[in-house]
């Protein structure tokens, strides 16, 4: 299954962003694959640039890294529930407001690299222990319909993203 494969009803339009930002991987090669491809992103920067912001307001590429870390780690929570057929609607959560109490810029980019490894690699094996089955369940989080699928696509498409914005707009 690739992401091109999903059905527009398994995600939201404002996901779509993401699930064509998948490239059109397999999903546990997209996530294996981005594993490596963050992890040696981010160890060619130069240490003057992690915490430069290049615009007021803007986050620091530790704040991303932390970001991405956050939002994987939610949405699989969500794709968690989802799989164990729990219908209860998950609320959304507004990243803006998580940033300013993570702190990311106090810490060393190895203890960000280390809790974003540790969370892809868990991440890697919870949807791995997925049957067909669990990838077709729907959910909805955000007040929209979402396939457990579609989550796993969501996160590699994140990740993605976030790495063309840094290297446009910080490197």
């Amino acid at each position: 299954m690739l992401a091109s494969d999903l059905s527009t009803n398994e995600y939201s339009v404002f996901n779509a962003t993401y699930i064509k930002a998948a490239n059109d991987k397999t999903l546990s090669d997209g996530l294996k694959e981005g594993l490596l491809q963050l992890v040696d992103f981010v160890k060619n920067i130069p240490a003057e640039k992690l915490e430069y912001r290049y615009a007021e307001g803007k986050w620091t590429i530790k704040d991303i890294i932390l970001h991405m870390t956050d939002t994987e780690r939610i949405f699989a929570y969500r794709a968690l529930r989802i799989s164990r057929g729990d219908k209860t609607p998950l609320p959304g959560f507004d990243e803006n407001d998580y940033v300013p109490f993570a702190f990311a810029n106090s810490r060393s980019i190895e203890s960000l690299l280390t809790e974003y490894e540790n969370t892809r690699k868990s991440t890697i094996s919870f949807f791995e222990s997925l049957n067909e089955q669990q990838f077709l369940f729907m959910g909805t989080a955000s007040n929209t319909a979402i396939s457990v699928r579609a989550i796993g696509f969501i996160i590699t498409g994140h990740q993605n993203h976030h790495i063309r914005v840094i290297s446009e707009r910080y490197l």
